[in-house]
């Protein structure tokens, strides 16, 4: 071909250069394929959507739909009735979106009906109307003459 030493040096340098960059582009496309595998095999591993209304969101909202369903299947017998509420906040969340399936969006309930739904579900009632209102789940008026689900 003909062409100095050092021409042909750094042609050399250029090629082995692109061969090292094609190789982490392999490696990194690689990975990304088997991420997408993972996700498609595994679709109980998804988070479930936190509230909008939530007062706060961190760590405790990280709740995978297969955790979900572990702790409503421990929580609640066949009935429905809560069997204990949770001292964990992660499982007090996922206990509360259950319990908020109660109620409809939109409509405005008096406390009397709140306090007959929760009863139906778990004896100590106010401390799960409190929890609802205070993880922003349910909202209610000052006087306490009303209360909705929060969208």
């Amino acid at each position: 071909m003909g062409g100095s030493q050092s021409t042909i040096r750094n042609y050399r340098f250029k090629l082995r250069e692109k061969e090292k960059q094609a190789k982490v582009f392999l490696a990194i496309m690689g990975i990304i394929k088997d991420e997408k595998e993972n996700l498609k095999q595994d679709k109980k591993e998804e988070l479930i959507t936190v509230h909008k209304t939530a007062n706060m969101t961190d760590e405790r909202f990280a709740i995978t739909e297969s955790e979900e369903d572990k702790i409503i299947k421990n929580y609640f017998d066949k009935e429905g009735h809560l069997k204990e509420f949770p001292s964990k906040e992660k499982k007090k969340i996922v206990v509360l979106r259950y319990i908020l399936q109660n109620f409809k969006s939109g409509e405005k309930y008096n406390e009397k009906q709140v306090n007959l739904v929760l009863k139906r579900i778990y004896d100590d009632y106010v401390s799960i109307r409190r929890a609802l209102i205070e993880y922003g789940f349910m909202d209610r008026k000052d006087d306490c003459s009303e209360y909705w689900v929060k969208d």
